[in-house]
């Protein structure tokens, strides 16, 4: 595995220009191209008793704000990449998250953070992350929320026996390999003999892959899964957490809590999640 081709986001209501800062700085390591992408789509929440062409004049300025809102994103996007032929700009009036993810074909990692205060949750000007990960199909690189500068000397694999876990130790490969020190972290859901074994398992996979990994069981106090993983890489001063997301549905995960719901919400750490 390796990147070739790297996906920034930006949010069509913040600047563009620290997250691409940020993507850049990945894209040059890995020695990747970089794509940005930007997506809105135009509110049609209107009073009811406006007319019809009262409503389609509202669609219209709501449009025109959005194009006016990427032709200044793409001014900045200029103003940062400069002449880099590697760099190229895609736009669109669509859900953010439709239109990201059907982008993602064209890359082998996506990069994403935190979303403008002003946009939370709105997903008509901004990505919704849960649905991302479920959608891109490839992996996607959470930002902590400060756009810190990502080293990557120390990683923790969040492992669970799954196939969404599987899929991101090889999606993180790249990072993995310029890693310092990979630590495998595993819960004893079945059993501590089995979870050692699984991680031992991993370890041995990613050393033959030229990564310096070792394991260790997670230890709980009987916190959440998601909580004992954050706890656990503040200890060992991890700067990237990687992990399947959503190892249960979606549904189930965002209705009882789970770690991929922790994950997305701590903006204290880069996190790299693949379904």
């Amino acid at each position: 595995m390796i990147y070739t081709t790297i996906l920034v986001q930006l949010d069509i209501d913040a600047s563009a220009t620290p997250r691409l800062i940020f993507a850049q700085e990945i894209a040059r390591k890995f020695e990747a191209d970089l794509i940005a992408v930007t997506a809105a789509e135009a509110s049609t929440l209107v009073s009811p008793s406006e007319s019809s062409l009262a409503v389609a004049e509202v669609l219209r300025q709501r449009t025109l704000d959005i194009e006016d809102r990427i032709n200044k994103l793409k001014e900045e996007f200029l103003a940062v990449v400069g002449n880099n032929e590697r760099a190229s700009w895609r736009a669109e009036l669509d859900d953010p998250t439709r239109a990201v993810a059907l982008h993602a074909r064209a890359a082998d990692l996506v990069i994403t953070g935190a979303p403008a205060a002003a946009a939370a949750g709105d997903f008509q000007r901004t990505i919704d992350p849960g649905a991302l990960v479920l959608s891109a199909g490839k992996p996607v690189l959470f930002a902590t929320d400060d756009l810190r500068t990502l080293k990557g000397e120390k990683v923790m694999v969040a492992w669970k026996d799954c196939r969404e876990a599987r899929r991101a130790v090889v999606d993180a490969m790249p990072f993995l390999r310029n890693a310092k020190e990979v630590t495998v972290f595993s819960a004893a859901e079945r059993g501590t003999l089995a979870a050692r074994d699984g991680a031992a398992d991993v370890v041995r996979f990613l050393m033959k892959h030229g990564v310096k990994a070792r394991s260790q069981l997670l230890e709980s106090d009987g916190s959440s899964a998601g909580d004992a993983i954050l706890v656990a890489a503040d200890q060992i001063g991890a700067d990237l957490i990687v992990a399947g997301g959503y190892g249960h549905s979606r549904f189930r995960e965002w209705a009882f809590g789970g770690a991929t719901r922790s994950l997305l919400r701590s903006g204290s750490f880069h996190r790299l999640l693949s379904n």
